[in-house]
């Protein structure tokens, strides 16, 4: 009986391994896992080039110079108001009238007196040459003679001055004269924007302020997203005790959209430097640190690769690298903030030619 159980559990012992033999020999090879291409990507090579490096200050855009232009009649009307706000003058160039009949009527009595005075001066001499008349009247008939003519210059100056003229070229940018008001000698009646030149005052640090000099170009972001160009005429002696600011002066160059009273953006461009370039949307900021995705592969084998990199500056499109990746190395662009480390990607531009180091980005 001992001997048929041990038989027995032979015999199952030898069929158990006979299964498994079989099994294993026409068990099939597991299927491999193929990670699909999860998002189309473009992609560009990190490049070399020339960035100037740039200061930054706001402030705003005021006229260089302002004249103004005011009565200098006192008690006559304002009989004409020829210029208004806007208008481009010239130097001379009358802007406004005041009444004159009444500086006109003095004149003529004014000048009558004059003729009498001059003509009793000159008997008083002669007579005097002659001892036929006391010295003390001769010299009263001079005086009052010079007197005559001082109140006829002074009725001259006055119908002068009634003509309101530009003291220089320009445009007008106030206007207070109202027609048939009556003058006041100081009288603010326009202002006007000399030259019409415009100066943007910019606002920098003392930290700033140690790299600017004198001639330094500016572009200034207007309102209007356009540009004006400038150049840096004066840099203030003092900083502000207020603010430790200073002030910086720079003249802008006509024919831009920039108005007295605008505020905006100045870039100082100082010296020009090698730098690492990325467009900007490659750069990828994630828990407060910026990375990109370097690509290795092509086709359907192409690969991501997260790399921390440090960022700097950024103009317009394209932002500064200054490590984490090297020139040349070819980087996601287009779906950058959608990828994780080692996804597997398709490239749009795959049938391009592979990018050059420090050549053109491809986007």
């Amino acid at each position: 009986m001992k001997k048929f159980v041990l038989m027995a559990s032979f015999a199952l012992v030898l069929a158990i391994a006979v299964f498994v033999m079989v099994r294993a020999r026409h068990a099939k090879e597991p299927d491999v896992p193929v990670t699909a291409a999860a998002l189309t990507i473009t992609t560009t090579a990190a490049k070399r080039a020339e960035w100037p490096e740039i200061i930054r200050a706001t402030g705003s855009i005021e006229p260089w110079q302002e004249a103004i232009i005011g009565a200098e009649l006192t008690g006559q009307r304002l009989t004409e108001v020829l210029a208004d706000v806007g208008d481009v003058v010239k130097k001379g160039q009358v802007l406004a009238r005041f009444e004159t009949d009444t500086l006109l009527t003095q004149r003529a009595e004014l000048q009558a007196t004059l003729t009498q005075a001059i003509a009793v001066r000159d008997r008083s001499l002669l007579l005097r040459k002659s001892a036929a008349i006391a010295v003390e009247k001769s010299d009263s008939d001079v005086q009052q003679a010079a007197i005559a003519q001082a109140r006829f210059d002074a009725n001259e100056v006055q119908i002068k001055h009634a003509e309101v003229v530009a003291s220089d070229d320009g445009v007008i940018s106030s206007r207070t004269a109202t027609l048939g008001a009556v003058g006041a000698v100081g009288q603010e009646l326009f202002r006007q924007i000399r030259q019409n030149r415009l100066e943007w005052r910019g606002q920098v640090t003392a930290q700033q302020l140690a790299r600017l000099k004198t001639g330094q170009q500016v572009a200034l972001a207007l309102p209007d997203g356009t540009t004006a160009n400038a150049t840096l005429r004066q840099i203030a002696p003092v900083l502000d005790a207020n603010t430790r600011m200073a002030t910086l002066y720079a003249d802008i160059e006509t024919g831009s959209a920039a108005r007295a009273g605008m505020y905006g953006e100045g870039r100082i461009s100082l010296e020009t430097r090698q730098v690492l370039l990325l467009p900007a949307k490659s750069v990828v900021i994630r828990d407060g640190r910026s990375y990109v995705f370097r690509i290795e592969g092509a086709g359907d084998k192409a690969i991501t690769h997260i790399a921390l990199v440090t960022a700097g500056r950024s103009e317009g499109t394209q932002t500064e690298i200054i490590d984490g990746i090297k020139e040349g190395d070819i980087v996601a662009v287009d779906g950058a903030g959608f990828l994780n480390d080692n996804d597997a990607v398709r490239l749009a531009n795959d049938n391009d030619p592979a990018p050059r180091a420090g050549g053109a980005a491809t986007q």
